[in-house]
């Protein structure tokens, strides 16, 4: 095992001592700064030492080789504070108890440390480096345990060797167990030879973070790498906030202000990037990845090949079978209804559109059921888990989410159902088009028959996909594809109040229940409340309340099962991340827990998945429960609708805690009630799509909880930011 060191960013250039020995007490450790304070015993020595200074991801019983100073603190007296440490194997057989019994190396706690330590003494971990299968000498020690020891010894080795080379730089935990999990032993090779690769090949890095580093190594600050990556990020900064393609100018304008690189530099990179095939142009002379575009051009080829393509269905008397569905269903539809069921009969390509009430869902009864009448292939289709759940009950058909439609194999990376292998179906409905980003939307699009009719079912005025694009709004501003806007409410009696207030959130109006002033104070049988909460703690104190004691007692419902708070912003004392703290400390206060960085993980806890697994078919967006923590071994069991699935060490950091989510996260899903709080710091994200999106995830009630005031900021600015896409003209443009 490598021995590690760090220098703290200290003025003190001189450190005048050195000591060693083994950390035996931690009693203070800051998670964001790896500040510590903690006791050293010296070797052969009995006596412990106050010991300060910043040592990122050290534990007890490690042997530390520190340089600094002495000096007396006026309370806690005689101390040393280090400015440089080394952390390296213990050679006693103290040591080595002390440093296997702390739980570092997951498998083996105290009692298996002194089994191990007593028959190996200080040959311990010369053993478990390099036989071990020698473990098994000790009783109770089976092959699956050595197993387990031996990964975890060398998984703690890689692990360690990151953190300590990017602790200075700002990675979070979450993120080096990424890298580790990408590159494994080669990671810090990785990072020391090609450190921009970084931001390509794992997520959640920036380019500054890659930055820091290559220039801390000593790189080229005008060098051609840098230069291009700069670039790159630019372009993938616009495609994060939504755009598919870039104005070339402004593309460069603002690398050279990152870089702070002369213009003439940025544009004879952007003509080796476009010269490489890194960079595309689109009209006349915009940026885009070359992904995009191919993914951009999938989606028109394969709509435009549909429309010129005669349809596979049965034949079918239209009006005559809009006529037997109303009598199926035991009443008329409305006019709009039936056009609706209408143009997706006779349309290849057809979009339905509206919000909630307005009759979607009696539109997609209808057809599932013709269709079916006339033992037509129907397939339906949603982004999430939860709404393709949703969708199956509404139809009383089964749907499936676009990932387990497409069939991805992990193995290959890609989608087993594809333009070659396509779908066998003379029908596809697709439901909350408005989530689909371009890449998804391309790969659902290619894996349709020409034959096949397509519906798109979706509300055009909710938040767009969370990937680039903007599909739903492009297919309909085309102007190619048959669309029905649906406008008229007729879900009066049921969720009156939230589709009420949804239509007149779309008109601009800002009128709102009179606001309470206490939780207390909510009325049972009202379907939307604001409750008066200006600051962001009192908003905190009035959400968890409402959690833990008001809405149980009042309504009788279960707040992990029932009750989803949705918030518009991750930092802040009114963020995401402090709402789950709070709220988890409220509702589960108790458990065996795990700590992934500065995240805490607790039985019971409510988690979501933050990215797409695809070996253990849980997506992003999948919420579920934790059922049991394995802290010893760092694994975490979690109930996804009834499916167990084991989270390893690595996996883990793929979880967030789920009390809270933002409204991004919601889509697709709906909740029984929705707390959204709504407070003037959130105004960098208070649009009104964001709480139209929001209220309309409520089945039952919406509680605002937070600042009027936002609430009118919200709804008054509709200028949402216009997403740069390239679709529009690529359906257009294409030759039919």
């Amino acid at each position: 095992m490598s021995k590690f060191s760090f220098m703290s960013q200290s003025k003190n250039k001189s450190p005048s001592s050195t000591l060693e020995g083994v950390l035996e007490r931690i009693t203070f450790y800051n998670e964001e700064n790896g500040f510590l304070i903690g006791k050293l015993r010296e070797n052969d020595k009995s006596v412990e030492i106050a010991v300060v200074g910043k040592a990122p991801q050290i534990q007890c019983g490690e042997t530390l080789v520190l340089e600094g100073n002495w000096s007396n603190h006026p309370k806690h007296g005689k101390q040393f504070s280090f400015q440089k440490f080394e952390s390296k194997l213990p050679a006693s057989a103290y040591g080595i108890r002390k440093y296997l019994g702390s739980g570092l190396v997951h498998g083996i706690g105290k009692t298996y440390a002194n089994k191990i330590v007593d028959h190996f003494g200080a040959d311990t971990l010369k053993v478990i480096s390099e036989d071990s299968g020698r473990l098994r000498e000790i009783p109770g020690i089976g092959s699956k345990r050595v197993k387990g020891i031996k990964e975890a010894w060398a998984e703690q080795k890689a692990i360690r060797e990151v953190m300590m080379f990017l602790q200075t730089y700002g990675v979070t935990d979450a993120l080096c167990l990424r890298l580790v999990r990408k590159y494994g032993d080669n990671t810090k090779s990785v990072l020391e030879n090609d450190p921009y690769r970084i931001i390509r090949d794992v997520k959640g890095i920036g380019f500054k973070t890659a930055d820091k580093i290559a220039l801390n190594l000593g790189l080229s600050s005008n060098g051609p790498e840098r230069i291009e990556a700069g670039i790159l990020h630019t372009q993938q900064e616009a495609e994060d906030e939504g755009h598919t393609h870039m104005e070339r100018r402004e593309i460069a304008l603002q690398a050279s202000t990152l870089l702070e690189a002369q213009a003439g530099e940025v544009e004879n990179r952007i003509q080796s990037l476009l010269a490489n095939g890194e960079l595309v142009t689109t009209h006349p002379d915009w940026l885009q990845f070359p992904s995009s575009s191919k993914a951009e051009q999938s989606i028109a080829k394969a709509l435009k090949a549909s429309l010129k393509t005669q349809s596979s269905l049965p034949s079918i008397l239209i009006d005559k079978a809009v006529e037997w569905a109303q009598a199926k269903a035991g009443f008329s539809f409305a006019d709009a209804q039936s056009e609706g069921i209408r143009n997706a009969l006779s349309s290849k390509v057809a979009i339905l559109t509206g919000g909630p009430g307005t009759g979607k869902t009696t539109i997609l009864r209808a057809i599932v059921s013709i269709l079916k009448a006339k033992k037509a292939k129907v397939l339906l289709a949603a982004p999430t888990g939860r709404a393709a759940r949703r969708m199956a009950e509404s139809a009383s058909h089964m749907a499936q989410t676009v990932h387990r439609l497409l069939k991805f194999d992990p193995a290959h990376g890609g989608f087993t159902v594809n333009e070659r292998a396509p779908l066998v179906c003379d029908f596809l409905i697709m439901d909350e088009t408005s989530m689909l980003d371009i890449r998804l939307a391309a790969a659902l699009f290619r894996s349709v028959p020409a034959h096949a009719h397509v519906l798109l079912v979706g509300d055009a005025d909710q938040l767009p996909s969370v990937g680039s694009g903007n599909v739903l709004k492009d297919l309909i501003e085309c102007e190619l594809f048959s669309v029905t806007r649906l406008q008229v409410t007729f879900r009066q009696a049921e969720n009156s109040g939230i589709v009420e207030l949804a239509h007149g959130i779309l008109c601009g109006k800002c009128s709102l229940p009179t606001p309470i002033d206490s939780p207390e104070e909510i009325n049972p049988g009202q379907d939307v409340t604001f409750i008066r909460a200006i600051t962001p703690e009192l908003c905190i104190e009035a959400v968890t309340k409402l959690c833990r004691q008001i809405l149980p007692r009042k309504l009788s419902i279960n707040p992990n099962q029932d009750v989803q708070v949705l918030a518009p912003l991750h930092r802040g004392i009114a963020g995401i991340g402090n709402l789950n703290d709070q709220i988890r400390d409220s509702l589960n206060p108790h458990g065996a827990s795990h700590s992934m960085g500065s995240t805490l993980f607790r039985e019971g806890d409510k988690v979501i998945q933050t990215r797409n697994n695809y070996d253990k078919d849980v997506f992003n967006g999948d919420m579920g429960i934790i059922d049991s923590v394995d802290s010893i071994n760092g694994k975490i069991e979690i109930l996804f609708e009834g499916k167990r699935i084991i989270y390893e060490r690595m996996e883990i950091a793929d979880l967030q805690p789920a009390y809270a989510i933002s409204v991004h996260k919601s889509q697709g899903s709906e909740y029984p009630i929705v707390i959204f709080p709504l407070l003037k710091q959130h105004f960098m994200m208070l649009q009104r799509n964001l709480v139209y999106t929001g209220l309309t995830r409520a089945k039952k009630k919406v509680i605002f909880v937070g600042d009027p005031a936002a609430y009118s900021m919200a709804i008054r600015n509709d200028k949402t930011l216009v997403r740069q896409t390239d679709l529009v003209r690529k359906l257009t443009k294409i030759e039919t």
